[in-house]
């Protein structure tokens, strides 16, 4: 079985995001990176599943509760 040329594979590496360039092996660790953060997050979201509408109609009565209060403050003041 015939190896890859590495250097043509190096150099072929090219990350561009915004401001942030990364060529080569830094581009290669950055996005196999990318992709293990991604999937720990798939796993994390997947475990929380069955909580996260309950949590989420929480936030939202704590966002509610917050808005009246400053609204209150700004009445008395």
């Amino acid at each position: 079985m015939a190896r890859p040329a590495l250097a043509r594979v190096l150099r072929a590496s090219n990350l561009r995001l915004g401001k942030l360039r990364a060529r080569g092996v830094p581009a290669i660790l950055l996005g196999a990176s990318a992709i293990v953060i991604a999937a720990g997050t798939v796993r994390a979201l997947k475990a929380a599943a069955p909580s996260l509408a309950e949590s989420l109609r929480e936030a939202t009565k704590l966002v509610e509760a917050l808005r009246s209060d400053r609204d209150q403050r700004r009445l008395n003041s």
